[in-house]
């Protein structure tokens, strides 16, 4: 986990997939993320991805954006020279925000988690045991490092007063992604 200069608690995963599990183990990921940060009602549901059992989020509107946001992903990588980008989930609270002209809400930033990926492919049936066995691997670390930020002193400073309980979450979020540096899908 780093921190960047705002104070904005920032998780980095890193990820090395080839081709066929790029879009399951984004979605997994993604859904780990959000099943750990959205704190609203929600029903759990697991994803089985290298033999690793992954907590995701069982919601209809959640599956559809996680599934946008992967799909644009792929997208990007399959039309670009590019073999590499970003997934950001970043999570906000709403302020009251009051000037000279304006009153209304603002989105304040409180977490953000940033989920790099790479794309390589194994060269020979050889090679995809060693790549299966170092994805397993990254994807344990992952999960360790969500639970480790989520559980620590940082990780609970980081979520604000939770003053609404309806839906799915009580925090506004999004999630962005990037593929050699630019905005997709």
């Amino acid at each position: 986990m780093t921190t960047n200069t705002n104070a904005l608690p920032t998780v980095t995963i890193d990820l090395v997939l080839d081709r066929r599990s790029t879009t399951e183990v984004l979605s997994a990921v993604l859904h780990a993320i959000l099943f750990h940060r959205l704190f609203g009602t929600v029903k759990p549901t697991t994803f089985q991805v290298q033999d690793i059992t992954i907590p995701g989020v069982d919601d209809a509107d959640t599956k559809q954006l996680v599934d946008e946001k992967v799909h644009a992903f792929w997208r990007a990588m399959e039309g670009g020279p590019s073999k590499r980008g970003q997934i950001i989930v970043t999570f906000a609270e709403k302020r009251a925000r009051k000037g000279w002209f304006y009153m209304g809400e603002e989105e304040v930033p409180w977490e953000q988690w940033i989920v790099n990926a790479e794309i390589r492919q194994p060269k020979s049936e050889q090679d995809r045991v060693s790549f299966n066995a170092d994805l397993a691997s990254s994807l344990t670390k992952a999960l360790q490092t969500m639970l480790t930020h989520i559980s620590s002193e940082t990780g609970r400073k980081a979520v604000p007063l939770i003053t609404s309980s309806t839906g799915i979450s009580p925090f506004p979020f999004k999630v962005l992604v990037k593929v050699n540096g630019a905005e997709v899908g």
